[in-house]
């Protein structure tokens, strides 16, 4: 089966087009390399033995976007990838998110009624539940008003694919991660944002190896055990492995309804502090860290109940916070040697 994974380049894009090949799908990445490698190429194929297909692309363009369907209407998938995803540069820098995460998923869906393509798969967020007052969060929790432009997008983003299929026989599965973290046991990818990180473990990886002089926490009087935000943290092979449960729901029609959620979590939290000495654990280094303001748009504390998810889909996590943080820092150690 032929796939399109868009943003596949990116963290979590890459690691997924890697899992969807070791399973046999034909894999075509559209990406637009702002905030991404064409070097990653090379790690996907070295861990496959298969190069995916290519097209750099940027995804606002609505004809390039219809000129690629258009020679591609044997497409079994979309994985929808391609946004911008930092909830703090989306409060510096809102109308980036909008334009970026808006036209880019308006343009799809659009390209996809036009030639007849229904099946979606959507990077959603467990942003979109706001700050929850009951944890563990379910899927049935009511959404919340967004604390970010980030979140708001990836609201937005699922309101646009439910309006459509009700007008469109779309089928749709919304996947809300939590937090994304590590790196391919291979070390052949990983997370290598360009230019100053706005996700943490990048962060403190390059504090470790003293690209960074020290680890900013953005406040200590949240209310969580220690003070310091509390989230989940899922490992992004595990993560790349849910979409590919979710994609072969879709494509077998197991399906019980036109559009789907689940969330795709740990379903344990952690705060920031835990990671900190997690980290410290598993590296033998000291951090420096110190703590800063509040960063506008964080909520307390998120982490999933991912019952739905281990029931419906047989998907389940398999990496301890240790794990996670062990090959997010062999990762990192790679990229400064390479």
């Amino acid at each position: 089966m032929k796939i399109l994974v868009t943003g596949g380049l990116g963290f979590i894009g890459s690691h997924t087009v890697v899992e969807l090949q070791n399973k046999g799908y034909d894999v075509v990445i559209i990406d637009d390399l702002s905030n991404a490698s064409i070097e990653v190429l090379d790690g996907i194929e070295s861990i496959t033995g298969k190069r995916p297909e290519f097209v750099e692309l940027d995804l606002r363009d609505k004809h390039l976007v219809y000129e690629f369907f258009k020679s591609n209407k044997d497409l079994d998938g979309i994985i929808h990838f391609a946004a911008s995803k930092a909830v703090g540069e989306s409060m510096q820098n809102p109308m980036k998110y909008y334009e970026n995460n808006f036209f880019s998923l308006i343009n799809v869906l659009s390209a996809m009624q036009e030639y007849g393509l229904d099946k979606i798969i959507f990077s959603s967020s467990c942003t979109v539940y706001g700050q929850g007052k009951v944890m563990p969060i379910k899927e049935n929790e009511s959404v919340k008003p967004a604390l970010s432009p980030y979140g708001n997008t990836k609201q937005v983003g699922e309101e646009i694919i439910i309006d459509l299929a009700k007008v469109y026989p779309l089928n749709a599965i919304l996947l809300r991660y939590f937090n994304p973290i590590g790196a391919h046991e291979s070390v052949m990818i990983g997370e290598s944002p360009l230019g100053v990180p706005y996700n943490l473990i990048p962060y403190i990886t390059q504090t470790a190896v003293g690209v960074r002089e020290f680890l900013s926490i953005y406040g200590d009087d949240y209310d969580t055990p220690d003070g310091t935000c509390v989230r989940d943290y899922i490992h992004v092979v595990d993560l790349a492995d849910a979409h590919v449960r979710a994609l072969a729901r879709l494509v077998n029609k197991e399906n019980t309804d036109q559009i789907e959620a689940f969330n795709v979590g740990n379903g344990q939290g952690y705060s920031v502090l835990e990671l900190v000495h997690s980290f410290e654990r598993v590296s033998g280094i000291k951090l420096n860290y110190k703590i800063v303001d509040r960063r506008p748009g964080d909520v307390d504390k998120a982490w999933a109940d991912n019952t739905k998810a281990r029931e419906v889909l047989g998907w389940k996590p398999t990496k301890t916070l240790d794990d996670m943080l062990d090959s997010a820092w062999k990762w990192e150690q790679k990229v400064r040697n390479s």
